[in-house]
């Protein structure tokens, strides 16, 4: 089991007590996918994880927080908001399952909610991020978006603190193995042999569909 983790693992990010990782198994749904955990050393070996928060994130949002860090946008948002002491997040991702879906599977909560995960990035104190992730109850809306109802009380809570170099680092590998993958994936999808696939003779002229 923890072979097999290992493989899907590209990057963690430790800090104190806490880390952050980043798995691969969720890009065939369109989705970056991050671990965050929190452990406490003074428990008994096997029992020292207190928390444990599961965020998808999409590609889309993924390479567009790549385009700021590469730019500089996120670090000049970040000073800004450090000199202006604003606690607004940088980046928010909402997200977690419905209480239909938490049902279909076997797992509905006791008060039988939504599961409501979220992410935010932060300008710290005492370094440049606090990158954290929040788990309970939530409520999903008309249109399909889960939304927290835990206030500032969640069920699981972890914030993991991250110089810039340390955040870059998590999300450009990240998008590295992501661009691996979609390579392989056509690769792969362009190689299958197909019924209708004709070898192209020699001189013969190829047609090329007008759009």
């Amino acid at each position: 089991m923890y072979e097999e983790r290992n493989e899907r693992q590209i990057i963690r990010k430790d800090a104190r007590a806490c880390f952050v990782e980043s798995l691969n198994d969720a890009f065939p749904f369109g989705k970056a996918h991050f671990t965050f955990a929190a452990y406490d050393i003074n428990r008994p070996a096997g029992q020292r994880q207190t928390s444990q928060i599961q965020i998808y994130i999409d590609i889309a949002e993924l390479l567009e927080l790549c385009r700021k860090l590469e730019c500089g946008e996120l670090r000049y948002l970040m000073q800004s908001k450090k000199k202006n002491r604003e606690k607004t997040p940088l980046y928010q991702c909402l997200g977690g399952t419905s209480a239909e879906k938490l049902a279909r599977l076997g797992r509905p909560r006791p008060d039988g909610k939504s599961l409501s995960r979220t992410a935010q990035l932060l300008p710290g104190e005492r370094s440049d991020f606090l990158f954290i992730a929040n788990s309970g109850p939530g409520e999903t809306t008309e249109k399909g978006l889960i939304v927290p109802k835990f206030g500032n009380h969640p069920e699981n809570h972890v914030a993991v603190s991250m110089t810039f170099e340390g955040f870059s680092e998590l999300l450009l590998a990240t998008r590295a193995h992501y661009q691996a993958w979609l390579t392989a994936s056509y690769v792969q999808k362009w190689n299958k042999p197909t019924e209708k696939t004709q070898p192209i003779e020699q001189n013969e002229p190829i047609e090329i569909p007008l759009f």
